[in-house]
């Protein structure tokens, strides 16, 4: 049986109507070493995170449940997946993000994925929490970019980017997540935030290019109901110090 972090969906839902603005840090498999992990869990027990985030564009290494495990006995916090591919799917969890790339045209990040994850998904018993995901250019090549082979929306067609988050919520997704991608050089535009946020009924969550805690406040300020920070605590885990 899960216990209570199940329904983390709802909690987001109830954060959003009270106007509490929630933070993740993202941790990516392959840039963590285990036995560092009891530090780690330290320093996010210090910061302000609501949740975690466990996945990445390309996950080679094969520690995903050993990983989860670890930070289960030192931390309390939800464990969320943010899957680059089916094969990084873990019952451990809590909760997966089913993530459509819909910035992108590329079948395999629209669908084909998510056809071969449904099997899987359906043998566990993870909340699963239907995610438009919008990858938003960042003046460089990301990871995503690169893997998925799809190019970001312009980050100045704020009408297009607002155009497909409204259609992604019109089928079905739960969340929209704006992605400037991992080590972005540029954050997603406060304008593109300000203008779906105020668009869309669904919660936001916006990740990428985030550097600072002014970034992650002008992110809250512009609309983002959740916040991702990943290559910045992974630089400095004292980031939020």
């Amino acid at each position: 049986m899960k216990n209570e972090k199940q329904n983390i969906y709802s909690q987001i839902l109830e954060a959003n109507v009270k106007n509490q603005k929630l933070l993740a840090i993202l941790l990516d498999p392959d840039k963590i070493i285990l036995e560092n992990v009891t530090h780690l869990i330290s320093k996010i027990k210090q910061s302000p995170a609501t949740h975690i985030f466990i996945g990445g564009s390309l996950v080679e290494k094969n520690i995903l449940d050993e990983l989860i495990l670890k930070i289960k006995i030192n931390c309390d916090l939800p464990i969320v997946l943010f899957p680059g591919n089916p094969s990084q799917i873990s019952d451990q969890a809590d909760a997966i993000l089913f993530l459509s790339l819909i910035s992108g045209r590329n079948p395999d990040y629209l669908i084909e994925h998510q056809v071969k994850a449904a099997p899987i998904l359906k043998k566990t018993q993870l909340e699963i929490i239907a995610t438009g995901y919008m990858l938003i250019e960042s003046g460089s090549e990301t990871a995503v970019e690169r893997i998925s082979k799809t190019k970001p929306l312009d980050r100045n067609n704020l009408d297009l980017a607002l155009a497909t988050a409204q259609a992604s919520e019109m089928l079905g997704n739960k969340l929209i997540y704006l992605e400037a991608g991992s080590g972005a050089k540029r954050a997603v535009p406060l304008d593109m935030i300000r203008l779906i946020s105020k668009n869309i009924t669904i919660p936001l969550i916006v990740g990428g290019g985030i550097i600072d805690l002014q970034g992650i406040q002008k992110a809250y300020d512009s609309g983002a109901d959740l916040v991702v920070i990943g290559t910045a605590f992974e630089k400095d885990v004292s980031f939020f110090n």
